[in-house]
């Protein structure tokens, strides 16, 4: 391959469309326009979302919702998802990602575990968060709950 050979994949550019070159090429006297009218002068046509004056669809439709940007997203996973770890074993963000624990990992600051469900192995478990009952739990087990940051 040389630098000079190089060109576009075939049908990637297409030719511009000369307007106004005559009868015969198919885009003549009006240039693709049409007769008269906003679309055919200079300049013309409408912004874009102005449906002619009526009320437009982003005025027509309620607002709903609100986004926290300071929002904290944690990785949620509870001690039901952590029943078939092997005792001993060292649980964290990374080991839950990995081994594919919880549903949604993407796009958080840590891990939080919740209490649903039963632990029998003696598990010790990293995370950001914990609620007391998987707390309880976790210990009641013979393992230990950290807190990381």
């Amino acid at each position: 391959m040389r630098i000079d050979t190089l060109q576009p994949a075939e049908g990637a550019k297409t030719p511009a469309k000369r307007l106004g070159r005559g009868i015969g090429s198919g885009l003549g006297k009006t240039s693709g326009k049409g007769h008269k009218g906003q679309w055919a002068r200079s300049g013309g046509g409408v912004r874009p979302g102005f449906e002619g004056g009526q009320m437009p669809m982003h005025r027509r439709v309620p607002k709903r919702g609100f986004h926290n940007k300071w929002a904290k997203n944690y990785t949620i996973i509870n001690l039901s998802q952590l029943s078939e770890v092997p005792a001993g074993t060292v649980v964290d963000f990374d080991y839950v990602a990995e081994n594919s624990l919880a549903k949604e990992v993407k796009d958080s600051i840590g891990l939080k575990v919740l209490g649903g469900g039963e632990l029998k192995a003696a598990l010790t478990v990293k995370a950001a968060k914990f609620s007391q009952s998987a707390k309880a739990a976790i210990e009641k087990a013979g393992g230990t709950a950290e807190v990381t940051e």
